[in-house]
């Protein structure tokens, strides 16, 4: 019997939080080639009623990470946040119908107990896949059939693949009008003092103007957590936050440190495939079983759709013109304390298409610590690599000084202000905190009678 669940509104966190600290090595970017992700679960496969590993949540995972890293795979119009959510929604769903120790997502289907969680969760990261990414289903398939082969043929896998399908088709149809599939109305740049239009020197396009107005998947509405107005362009807190970004975040700044610098290229590849791919290491080092994988993959990515949502909320309500922005035009913000530099150009080169506050970077690094400590606790130790910097390592003791660093990439990078940065910070606790405590809940009883 089919049901949606109605999600609920309980305090605490209700996951269990383990003890020892892991030392990872972290490739933060989608470097996994397809084949790769097809052999990599060999050793783990499990029998039917014996518990299943967590592997193929971060197999299927990594065949996400490389679709979005395949130029031209990912739909310039739909933020890849969203597509995660659902991969990772609809696999957990599917696992937690058999499992059933948590309350669904969305969709719960009585499932029988001898069913493959293996197999639901292949399929239904399959049928999700496919249904996002209709030009990548050959790579899909082959990856789809290399991950079944590691589960043993019979009725308990027959009855995983039905489960898996049926799951992900109806979380995908839940998502069909979800807001974003629409045309945005042409951007009218502003032309007072603190109004964000296009960047030098290449002037993009504003992107996602519209995604404040997506349906969000755990959070009420996009604006729920919306930070409050950013500093008044004349304030003395606007003043520091520009002259900081204005000296460190230069192209030709003689303030910024080696190590500053190094920080600030790091971390500016998209911010949730580090932390997606940080998931994956510390999953694998505590060897987290296929329900509890699913459930750390689906809350960590629903934060991260509800924190896009909520950013570009905020960013297109307030509509912060860029650092570079306020530097070249700085003698017409009314405010003494800071001077004008027509040429000034930041260290990224580009600026990011969107405006200024909060941060991007500085939210989903927040929300990321938060899921991944409220799963194994704050204290780990793990590095990170960089596609931006090959042979560069970045090492941590802990998610939030991972966060913290970046989100302060992007003063050094020349991309946003302490401001945006705090903001961001705020808004990714926020989000998270209202996920982990109102979404994929121990059951009431989880006998499954």
């Amino acid at each position: 019997m089919k049901r949606f669940s109605v999600r609920l509104f309980a305090l605490g966190l209700g996951l269990g939080v383990l003890g020892t600290a892991a030392v990872l090595a972290v490739s933060a970017y989608a470097s996994t080639s397809h084949a790769h992700a097809r052999t990599i679960r060999g050793a783990a496969t499990r029998l039917p009623g014996t518990e299943e590993s967590g592997q193929p949540v971060v197999d299927w995972n990594q065949v996400l990470l490389s679709i979005v890293n395949t130029p031209g795979a990912q739909p310039a119009n739909v933020q890849p946040t969203r597509n995660f959510a659902i991969l990772h929604a609809a696999i957990y769903d599917a696992v937690n119908s058999i499992d059933r120790t948590h309350e669904p997502y969305l969709i719960s289907v009585h499932a029988p107990r001898d069913a493959s969680e293996t197999a639901a969760a292949d399929a239904a990261a399959h049928t999700a896949l496919i249904g996002l990414y209709p030009a990548q289903q050959g790579v899909v398939d082959a990856d789809y059939a290399a991950e079944l082969a590691q589960v043993p043929d019979g009725p308990a896998k027959d009855k995983g693949i039905r489960l898996g399908d049926e799951v992900a088709s109806e979380l995908l149809a839940i998502r069909a009008n979800d807001g974003s599939n629409v045309t945005p109305p042409p951007f009218v740049a502003g032309t007072n003092p603190g109004d964000y239009r296009p960047t030098p020197p290449n002037f993009p396009a504003p992107a996602f103007t519209t995604w404040g107005q997506v349906t969000p998947f755990v959070l009420e509405r996009g604006e729920q957590f919306r930070p409050a107005p950013p500093s008044a362009l004349t304030s003395d807190a606007y003043a520091a936050a520009i002259n900081e970004v204005k000296s460190l975040g230069s192209a030709s700044s003689t303030t910024r440190t080696a190590e500053q610098t190094q920080i600030g290229q790091f971390w500016n590849p998209p911010i949730q495939n580090f932390w997606n791919q940080t998931a994956e290491a510390v999953a694998l080092a505590h060897h987290t079983d296929l329900p509890t994988t699913a459930r750390l993959f689906a809350m960590l990515n629903l934060s991260f759709a509800d924190s896009a949502i909520a950013f570009y909320d905020a960013k297109y309500t307030y509509r912060l013109w860029r650092p570079v922005t306020a530097i070249r035009l700085a003698d017409s913000d009314g405010n003494p304390n800071t001077v004008g530099d027509p040429n000034w150009l930041p260290l990224a080169g580009n600026t990011a298409a969107d405006p200024s506050y909060p941060g991007a970077h500085s939210t989903i690094s927040a929300a990321g610590a938060d899921v991944l400590a409220g799963f194994f606790g704050d204290d780990q130790s793990f590095s990170v690599t960089s596609p931006a910097l090959p042979g560069v390592t970045r090492s941590f003791d802990s998610f939030s000084a991972a966060a913290e660093e970046a989100g302060l990439s992007r003063i050094y990078a020349g991309q946003h202000t302490r401001l945006d940065h705090e903001a961001g910070l705020t808004l990714g606790h926020d989000v998270a905190g209202f996920v982990l405590q109102n979404t994929l809940l121990p059951a009431h009883d989880s006998s499954g009678k």
